[in-house]
């Protein structure tokens, strides 16, 4: 049976959906994922052909340069403010969308720790998990 990444914003405007699988599920501490997460990191699903996700609704965007330097565009809701996805201006065929705004969040099998060279002893994360003081390569 295929699985489905089904998910959205909170309020619902914004829908999304596809069967394709995530080629990387991470945990990232930049700077720019705790500003948007409002805590220690964020948590995303990232997928290769962003053609094969299907988007309702209308997202805001922001661009911010990651710690790694790369634009990131940011796509929230204009409606709720929820974070929903993002893109890279450097690999636009790639969409991360957020763990949390999944309908089924338990889909989300995270398998790395990103930028923990930003991270706070605070923010606990699975420590079994593979980190990486910023982005791997490859």
């Amino acid at each position: 049976m295929t699985k489905r990444y089904i998910g959205g914003c909170a309020c619902g405007a914004i829908r999304y959906g596809t069967s394709g699988e995530p080629i990387f599920q991470n945990h990232c501490q930049c700077l720019d994922c705790q500003k948007r997460a409002g805590t220690g990191h964020g948590s995303y699903l990232t997928f290769g052909r962003r053609a094969d996700m299907a988007i309702t609704g209308e997202a805001s965007t922001w661009r911010v340069a990651g710690d790694s330097g790369n634009e990131k565009i940011h796509a929230f809701c204009p409606t709720c403010g929820a974070p929903v996805f993002l893109t890279f201006a450097a690999m636009p065929e790639l969409i991360a969308v957020h763990a949390t705004s999944l309908d089924d969040p338990s889909v989300f099998e995270p398998q790395v720790v990103t930028y923990t060279i930003r991270g706070h002893g605070w923010d606990t994360i699975d420590r079994s998990l593979q980190a990486f003081e910023r982005m791997p390569h490859g």
